[in-house]
């Protein structure tokens, strides 16, 4: 995993990139402490720069930026290409040779011989930037899922490119003026959904995306990988209990053994629910060996269902791992907060749990870890996925009784009042459609709210003929007519990739852990994609939990869920008197510090 980072323009005696290049990469320094490096090519308008964790092939042969055998191409990459040894055997029968062990040269030859054709062929997670130095234009482009980001920031001196929004900022050759409708959605959804940032001038590469650049000017973008269509192209499913159970068992099994492809040892997050102990029984069965793993614990939590601790225990010792348990303190939290904020690249209600996690990652002395993130999403562990269908089923005919809506209405300001957040007023709007009722359920502050949250004017423009239905679907595309696949689709493209997977990224980089998502893969989403219909007939996602030979314990896959959490809130209203000490407290108090660290 690394930091990658771009300059390409016109070039003048006064600016060429190179200086912008040195910030960026010292800015990124931590995510990738074990080397650094920036090559330019002046004459020809290109500056690449990267800084790396080492992972495979940990010789210094494998550095970036690393330059084709034809001498044609050069690339900085961050991420894994998990097929990469049978992309490389395809190759080698092709007659082309290697001098490295490494993914990235796997990459450089294949775009050689195939340009962006290449990009369905890599399975992982990926952002890379290619220069063409014979056509004198770079190529850019994200995995599916969004899983790496990549940020594109164009200036009056060119176009830059790096892992992170702040990198890209503390060039001073960006603007900070505010995206009005990126802040709007952070504080109706918690996270800025992408291609938005928290900066007008800067762009999120959308995932599943590529782009060329030449002589400064950035192409529209293209995407390459629609993971939506997996879901809308989803069929109703009629396979039999055991085939279904036999054929997602075989594609986890793959999936978890690509993601342990390494040339140093991996850890696993550990809490106590199904999706890290299946992939810690997965990873034993798929001979992962000395493995670790970690869970963090909390004092307030000590005797109450949040406490995933003992839980966690029962699942290392079934497997029979290593188990650590880091405990994090209030005390701990203030003293680590400012580093906290400083690392977090966009604000974000989340993310906190994943940095105390990838810290006690760090301290084991592990690079690698494996995160049961997105499994929710992919086996409908949600209480939603059975809850909000039904809502909208029931709402619709409702809406067309005479009166109704008028008393639903009287009944929504009730509960709006008495819960003190406006959003329920919009319940007889939201709840006609499975967008609207997953914006009902997800939303943090109502549209109201946003004229005193970040003023008027800027309210008003990013709020310009609201809709919660159409907010989704501008960041989710068309949805299935199935509202339970619809609802699988919109989590998967709004909260797992504008808020899981990119807090998985600063929290775990800021400490130079590589952070492994086996549950969050395209090729293993489109393995599934014939059985998704057929998925939600397995309830506690028992599919999941009974994937390994040796299956979790009842106990364990019975457990309510609690979630993946820490006391921010309590510590909030403790230390610092929030009269509001849930997530709209947390993103108030978020968003003033947030803006100070810059």
């Amino acid at each position: 995993m690394c930091g990658i980072a771009s300059w390409s323009g016109a070039v003048d005696a006064e600016h060429d990139g190179r200086a912008a290049l040195a910030v960026m990469t010292r800015h990124m320094q931590r995510r990738g402490p074990d080397a650094e490096d920036v090559w330019a090519e002046v004459r020809g308008g290109c500056v690449l720069g990267h800084r790396r964790l080492a992972v495979l092939d940990l010789d210094g042969r494998a550095a970036q930026p690393m330059h084709s055998s034809c001498g044609r191409y050069v690339i900085v990459f961050n991420g894994e290409i998990y097929n990469f040894r049978d992309l490389r055997r395809a190759l080698e029968d092709r007659g082309i040779a290697f001098r490295t062990t490494s993914d990235t040269e796997v990459i450089l030859a294949l775009f050689a011989a195939e340009g962006e054709a290449m990009l369905p062929k890599l399975h992982g997670m990926f952002a890379l930037m290619i220069w063409d130095r014979e056509a004198r234009r770079l190529f850019a482009a994200r995995d599916p899922y969004g899983i790496k980001p990549l940020y594109i920031a164009t200036t009056a001196n060119g176009v830059l490119l790096a892992s992170q929004v702040k990198a890209l900022l503390a060039t001073g050759m960006v603007s900070r003026a505010p995206d009005h409708h990126g802040q709007a959605g952070f504080w109706m959804l918690g996270s800025v959904p992408e291609p938005h940032t928290w900066y007008r001038d800067i762009r999120a590469l959308p995932a599943g995306h590529c782009v060329w650049i030449e002589q400064g000017r950035p192409s529209p973008t293209r995407c390459w990988h629609d993971i939506g269509a997996e879901w809308r192209s989803a069929t109703d499913s009629q396979a039999p209990t055991g085939d279904v159970r036999e054929r997602v068992r075989a594609a986890l099994r793959e999936s978890v053994a690509r993601h342990l492809v390494a040339d140093v040892p991996i850890g696993v997050f550990l809490s106590g629910g199904i999706d890290s102990g299946a992939l810690a029984g997965l990873m034993v069965e798929a001979g992962a060996r000395d493995l670790e793993g970690i869970t963090l614990a909390y004092d307030e939590f000590a005797g109450r269902p949040e406490d995933e601790a003992p839980v966690a225990a029962l699942i290392a010792a079934h497997y029979r791992i290593r188990h650590h348990v880091r405990r994090v303190t209030h005390e701990e939290f203030s003293a680590d907060l400012p580093r906290i904020l400083d690392a977090m690249d966009q604000p974000s209600i989340d993310g906190i749990n994943t940095w105390y996690a990838s810290k006690a990652v760090a301290e084991l002395g592990l690079k690698v870890v494996v995160s049961g993130v997105g499994g929710d999403e992919l086996f409908f562990g949600y209480e939603s996925f059975r809850q909000l269908p039904r809502l909208v089923s029931r709402w619709r005919p409702l809406s067309r009784i005479p009166g109704a809506m008028t008393l639903a209405g009287v009944a929504a300001s009730l509960q709006a009042r008495h819960s003190g957040n406006a959003r329920w007023r919009h319940v007889p709007d939201w709840a006609r459609t499975i967008g609207g009722a997953w914006w009902l359920r997800r939303s943090v502050f109502s549209p109201e709210a946003l004229p005193e949250l970040m003023g008027a004017e800027p309210a008003s423009e990013a709020l310009r003929d609201f809709d919660a239905d159409r907010w989704v679907q501008t960041m989710t595309g068309p949805l299935p007519r199935d509202p339970t696949l619809a609802l699988a689709q919109i989590e998967s493209m709004t909260y797992l990739r504008n808020q899981l997977l990119r807090d998985s990224d600063w929290a775990s980089m800021d400490h130079s852990v590589e952070l492994r998502t086996p549950l969050v893969d395209a090729h293993l989403l489109h393995q599934l994609q014939p059985l998704l219909s057929s998925v939600p007939r397995f309830l506690n996602k028992s599919l999941l939990a009974e994937a390994p030979t040796k299956p979790l314990p009842r106990a364990i896959i019975k457990r309510p869920k609690t979630g993946f959490g820490i006391p921010v809130a309590r510590w909030l209203a403790e230390s610092r008197g929030a009269t509001d000490a849930g997530s709209r407290g947390w993103a108030r108090e978020l968003v003033k510090a947030y803006e100070v660290t810059l």
